[in-house]
């Protein structure tokens, strides 16, 4: 299937966006901005989208898609430790590369009521994701009986959130390997009572 120039068109915007987003914060772009490194109409930017904050959803839709691929890794093979450490580090790594797309996301969220509607659907998505893990681990005696998985996952679920919030507002220096290995031991622990 070949792209057409409304695809052209709307790719060149959120492309433009994540420019701006690049060197400013999202409430510091305006609309006019963005077309005009795009090349095209602050009307074109309208038709695609009802504002900077839908825009920036749309860019979310990309890294939840990455999200996706980091969770497919916790079914994969290998130790769970090993699992759960390579899925929490490839979401932080990929996050980490755009730092700046995060902190517009964290905005967005903040200001449209659309995009927090959208950010909630992705997080539960991850969350039943997760649970279904949790369920699975118990039924094969992996892992023990404990409170409900869905509840669990939830929790785990916002500790990553506010981890990804620190990743992008967080002070150079900042010790990310320490970090990163603790939020993988809260992990294993909730999930298996130990260090899996």
């Amino acid at each position: 299937m070949t792209a057409t120039k409304g695809d052209a068109r709307r790719s060149a915007l959120l492309t433009a966006l994540e420019e701006h987003l690049e060197r400013a914060g999202l409430d510091d772009i305006n609309v006019a901005d963005i077309s005009r490194r795009a090349g095209v109409t602050r009307s074109a930017f309208y038709f695609y989208f009802e504002n900077k904050a839908a825009a920036v959803a749309a860019l979310y839709e990309e890294m939840y898609a990455d999200g996706f691929d980091a969770a497919d890794v916790l079914g994969g093979a290998g130790s769970l430790h090993d699992r759960i450490s390579t899925a929490i580090r490839a979401i932080f790594v990929g996050w980490g590369r755009r730092t700046h797309l995060y902190r517009a996301i964290l905005d967005a969220r903040a200001q449209s009521p659309a995009v927090r509607d959208q950010w909630d659907a992705f997080q539960q998505s991850y969350v039943d994701l997760v649970a279904e893990l949790i369920r699975e681990e118990r039924a094969s005696g992996a892992a023990p009986a404990g409170p409900d998985p869905h509840g669990i996952a939830t929790a785990l679920l916002d500790l990553n959130d506010r981890t990804l919030e620190r990743l992008v507002r967080a002070p150079g220096g900042f010790d990310w390997e320490t970090h990163l290995e603790s939020v993988v031991h809260v992990w294993l622990a909730s999930i298996y009572g130990r260090d899996a």
